[in-house]
Formats: C-alpha cells, structure tokens, sequence
C-alpha cells in the first residue's frame, strides 16, 4: 500500500480520485494548494503525487520545480486540463513521470499509478 498525495483544488476531482485509488488499496491525502502540497511532499511520508497544473498559491510547474530543486526524487504524475505541447513537454522535462490530460479516465490514471509505483519500488529493490 502506498501514500498517495493529491494536489488539487478541485474537491469534487480529489474526491474522486480518493476514491479510486483507495479502492485500489492506496492511502490518499488530498491538499488544495501549491504550497501545502510542497510542504507535505518535502516533509517525507508519501511514494508519490498526482499534482494538478493550476492551483492557488503556488502552480503544479512551481511544485514540480521546487521538488526537483530540493533532490526529491518523489515521483509526480501531472493531472491537468492544460493540453498545449509546451506544457506537456516542460513538465516532463522538469522531471514528471508522467502527464494526463482532464478530462481523463480514472481507472487509466490508477493503472498509471500503479505501474510507475512498481517501476519505483523495483528501482529501490534494486538499488538497496
């Protein structure tokens, strides 16, 4: 089981996504702002984050850089409505492993989950 953070600020959309991934077998803990989410995501305790692109305080690049600037090596798949080629490819670049567009299929978003959880829980197996 792993610790999921949820960066969004959209209640009806962390519900949701509680929901699913709790159903999946996760724990989840959902935050509504940037820099909460930053500070949660610093202090440790969470396997990943799903981390919207517009939120108040500070945006989900703002979070995404700022974990890559202090050597988190968190995984971050981005969950957003911006769907330009530019946004897509800096969020990579900035070191997301993953980014799906809204609207989005949930089920396809845990599948993802859990797949880069696998890929991170055989890297540390195999780096320990």
């Amino acid at each position: 089981m792993a610790h999921i953070l949820i960066a969004d600020d959209d209640d009806l959309l962390g519900e949701l996504l509680r929901f699913k991934l709790e159903g999946a077998g996760h724990r989840v803990t959902v935050i509504g702002d940037g820099r909460s989410a930053l500070d949660a995501a610093l202090s440790g305790g969470y396997d990943l984050i799903v981390l919207d692109a517009m939120m108040p305080v500070l945006s989900g690049p703002e979070v995404l850089r700022a974990l890559v600037q202090q050597g988190s090596r968190l995984p971050v798949v981005m969950l957003t409505a911006r769907k330009g080629q530019d946004d897509v490819l800096d969020a990579l670049s900035a070191g997301a492993r993953d980014y799906l567009t809204k609207p989005f299929i949930p089920d396809e978003l845990v599948a993802r989950v859990n797949a880069i959880l696998k890929s991170e829980s055989a890297r540390v197996s195999t780096d320990g």
